[in-house]
């Protein structure tokens, strides 16, 4: 009879008569997002978001963000301080020249600064959500890009305010 901690090791039941495959143990889970309220922008492809709460006192804003699987959003720069946790999928990272920067996979957290380099961001096989927190928020939150790096459009605490509005509309 085999132990119940090899029978773990080997990926087995703890009574040994049914393998249970590895690859289970790693399979991704899709992130319930039935009941958020995703906006898009007009003109802003592969993206959708919520914003979750705007403190203007603290300069907050915290929001989800939806990239489609396999696409790429704006080229941007971020303004502010943030913070990512990847909710679904894995979050893709561009450089402006589209090379691959980086790969964040579920689970993923990590705390940036203002400024950086500007890139583009998307998901993998699958859509990504990714929780974003923006922090000591003092103009733009985002500067989106066009391919020789001017700035289009910003979004800052007043343009994140209307876009709340329109949403509990």
């Amino acid at each position: 009879m085999m132990s119940h901690a090899r029978a773990k090791r080997e990926g087995r039941t703890r009574s040994g008569s049914a393998v249970i495959a590895r690859e289970s143990a790693m399979q991704t889970f899709a992130f319930d997002d039935r009941n958020i309220a995703w906006q898009t922008v007009e003109g802003f492809e592969h993206a959708a978001f919520s914003i979750l709460h705007i403190d203007e006192t603290a300069w907050i804003v915290d929001l989800l963000f939806k990239f489609a699987a396999n696409e790429r959003i704006a080229l941007h720069r971020h303004g502010a301080a943030y913070c990512t946790l990847v909710l679904q999928g894995e979050l893709r990272l561009y450089r402006p020249d589209g090379s691959l920067k980086e790969i964040r996979p579920v689970g993923s957290y990590v705390a940036g600064q203002a400024g950086g380099e500007p890139h583009t961001e998307g998901g993998g096989d699958q859509d990504v959500i990714v929780y974003f927190t923006n922090r000591g928020i003092d103009g733009p939150v985002y500067e989106l890009l066009d391919a020789n790096h001017e700035i289009v459009a910003t979004f800052g605490i007043p343009e994140f305010k209307a876009l709340f509005a329109a949403q509990v509309a």
